[in-house]
């Protein structure tokens, strides 16, 4: 009897329930999408009854007509609105977009056409979307620096025909070529050997050493030049200096660097000399360390099928020359060459950002007065000195997008020919890669258990 009137009751009330009701809450509900700061008018099939929202704080909805919702977006975010009239009620998701900001504006007007979107944050700002080309996506990021000079610009444009490699490995050849030339002509004539005491007699432009006179030693050479002659029988000779030297010295370094896009990278092959450093009143000395060598700095930015480098390359070497002594110390000097620019080139392409050529040439000439003046005898009484030297520096770069080796791309490491150390004792007893080696005997009985 219980179930009778149960199963009346239950048909009483579905009688009762409202025939059109649409409940739309497990599906998937309609969206309306808007911009914050902009509205919208959402219009309905049935007449509007009453409406709620989830947060008015992301969107805010108010009747204006029978069948039209005017929706107003204000902060981004997704909600819900709930429409409900007669026997009808549907549910629709609101998505309030951050508003267009005014770079993306400028951006849009820059380069009409194209689907660049901007999301600014607290200290970055992003570029997404696709662009036509390798010149807009670069000019939009340059665009993107100037109006915001203190945000960090990360741009994630997609160009056709990009590649997904983010490594970029930098191959640099540095080459280096000195060559001097030395050129030393002069002479110096003397006579008085046995008779030094009463008549003696020397030509020299001091230009180079000349023999001198002593009282007690005589005649004294302290340099015999190149070619020295002497007749014993008028006392007379000549000393005579006629060099010529030339030299040629080459210096290479082809480094190779791998950098992560946007990130930068530094290279340093040479070393480190010591600076003495006086401190304060106390005249302590500290020591400290000055980097020389060849040097290069680089910060690679992928652009689509280019690849854009900021390259600093530079070679210094140390300079005794010029250097300085202070406080017991020798210090060198540093000739130093440097570049850095910023080139862009496809994979593989090569490029010479920097031939920096130094020419020094140095011209010394002595002569003595009216005798360096008489015809053809004049050049005896004459010397000269001439130092000429060049040097020049060139950098080549190549830059190739890389991508991590595979375990089995790796090649083989080089091995010596011959063995480099020999066996020992014990590691010749290890059979199969391990063993037991100088341990304590095993007890008969344990040793049956572990069988």
């Amino acid at each position: 009897m219980n179930k009778i009137r149960a199963v009346v009751a239950l048909a009483f009330v579905v009688a009762l329930a409202p025939r059109g009701l649409q409940a739309q809450g497990a599906g998937e509900h309609p969206k309306v999408s808007l911009t914050a700061g902009r509205s919208t008018v959402l219009t309905t099939d049935f007449d509007v009854t009453r409406i709620a929202v989830t947060n008015p704080v992301i969107a805010d909805a108010v009747v204006v007509k029978p069948r039209e919702v005017l929706i107003d977006g204000k902060a981004p975010g997704t909600i819900s609105l709930i429409v409900w009239g007669g026997d009808s009620r549907t549910q629709y998701d609101l998505i309030v977009e951050p508003p267009i900001s005014a770079l993306e504006q400028q951006l849009h007007q820059l380069f009409p056409g194209e689907a660049i979107a901007v999301s600014v944050n607290a200290d970055s700002v992003v570029l997404s979307g696709k662009a036509s080309s390798t010149a807009v996506m670069l000019r939009a990021a340059e665009v993107a620096r100037a109006s915001s000079p203190k945000a960090n610009v990360l741009n994630m444009l997609q160009v056709p025909g990009a590649n997904d490699a983010q490594q970029v490995m930098l191959q640099v050849r540095f080459a280096e070529v000195n060559r001097r030339s030395l050129v030393e002509l002069g002479t110096s004539f003397f006579t008085g050997i046995d008779g030094y005491k009463n008549w003696v007699g020397r030509s020299t432009t001091q230009q180079f050493p000349a023999p001198d006179f002593d009282a007690d030693k005589g005649l004294v050479f302290s340099d015999f030049l190149n070619l020295f002659l002497f007749n014993n029988k008028y006392n007379a000779g000549t000393v005579i200096k006629a060099l010529q030297q030339k030299g040629y010295f080459q210096s290479l370094a082809e480094p190779n660097l791998i950098a992560y896009n946007g990130q930068e990278a530094s290279f340093l092959a040479g070393g480190e000399f010591p600076v003495p450093i006086v401190q304060g009143a106390t005249g302590t000395v500290s020591v400290l360390f000055k980097e020389f060598g060849v040097r290069l700095n680089f910060k690679p930015t992928i652009a689509g099928d280019l690849i854009r480098l900021h390259v600093r390359p530079e070679v210094s070497s140390l300079d005794f020359n010029n250097g300085i002594l202070l406080e017991g110390f020798r210090i060198p000097a540093l000739t130093t060459r440097r570049a850095e620019t910023e080139v862009e080139l496809r994979d593989g392409q090569s490029f010479a950002i920097a031939g920096l050529m130094d020419n020094e040439a140095q011209n010394d000439t002595a002569a003595l007065p009216i005798l360096s003046q008489i015809p053809i005898i004049g050049n005896l009484f004459k010397s000269k000195g001439e130092r000429k030297e060049r040097t020049e520096l060139l950098v080549l770069v190549t830059p190739r997008l890389v991508r991590p080796l595979n375990p089995d791309e790796v090649p083989p490491l080089p091995t010596l020919p011959t063995q480099f150390l020999p066996e020992d004792e014990i590691g010749a007893q290890i059979q199969g890669g391990g063993g037991v080696v100088d341990a304590p005997a095993m007890p008969a009985g344990r040793a049956a258990s572990a069988r």
